[in-house]
């Protein structure tokens, strides 16, 4: 049979005070079974007072005995709920803590994210630029590589005006360049007319093609020398004359 463990704990939560208590009361009751043992007619008055002592005394210590009991679970009941919310308290502020500490990482692992992201952008960006630089200069290479060079002769001149009249928009074709230096030069680029009406003019047709100073100044082409003996400078200029006046100098055949 289970043994009476709230009789046991009731009993060691008496205070010394309680326990007096209580043997008071015991003593009372044994002196009302000693004078209920007297005959009726002896002493019946104070049997009954001793009675009614004993009863109202008893009475108002298991009042007093239950009144501590019950303050006491009270306040081990208070200190639990103390405890249980010092602990929820605990775990809540631990759980914050948590949080922030994780917000805290989630928010470094972005940045350092978004700074791998930018250095990367920029790593990208220096590499195109770099390839942009070497390109361009591979095609400065190739050009240079490529550069035609001419004879510094009348078939040079020719192909050189031609290659420049091509760039520059102007018409004309090899043979009527050919054609027309012969006619006015001979191909003599420092050759001078001094008997036309334009040398009677003072203004005398010099160079390959023979052009006067204000035509050779009028169609100068950019580029070219402004000095009008040089082959190349005479012709393009003369060229951009006859295309203007004449739709090509393919088109003139006689003195222009």
């Amino acid at each position: 049979m289970p043994k009476n463990t709230n009789a046991r704990r009731l009993s060691r939560s008496l205070t010394r005070h309680h326990r007096i208590g209580i043997a008071g009361v015991a003593t009372l009751g044994a002196a009302a079974l000693a004078f209920s043992a007297v005959p009726s007619n002896a002493e019946t008055t104070t049997s009954e007072a001793a009675s009614k002592a004993q009863v109202a005394y008893s009475t108002e210590q298991i009042k007093d005995v239950r009144a501590s009991v019950t303050d006491r679970l009270a306040a081990d009941s208070l200190k639990t709920e103390a405890a249980e919310a010092k602990a929820q308290a605990k775990a809540a502020a631990a759980a914050r803590a948590k949080a922030k500490a994780k917000a805290k990482a989630a928010a470094e692992a972005a940045a350092k994210r978004k700074a791998a992201a930018a250095a990367k952008k920029r790593a990208e960006a220096a590499r195109k630029a770099k390839e942009a630089a070497s390109r361009s200069a591979k095609r400065a290479a190739l050009k240079k590589a490529v550069t035609k060079t001419y004879g510094n002769n009348l078939d040079g001149w020719i192909k050189h005006s031609l290659d420049i009249m091509r760039n520059k928009g102007i018409p004309g074709s090899y043979n009527g360049l050919y054609r027309n230096i012969m006619r006015e030069s001979s191909g003599n680029p420092n050759a001078i007319n001094g008997w036309d009406i334009n040398a009677v003019n003072g203004v005398p047709s010099k160079g390959l093609l023979q052009v006067i100073q204000p035509t050779f100044t009028a169609y100068h082409v950019a580029g070219t020398s402004w000095n009008i003996y040089d082959p190349i400078a005479n012709i393009t200029a003369a060229a951009n004359y006859a295309a203007h006046r004449y739709g090509s100098i393919d088109n003139v055949n006689s003195a222009y």
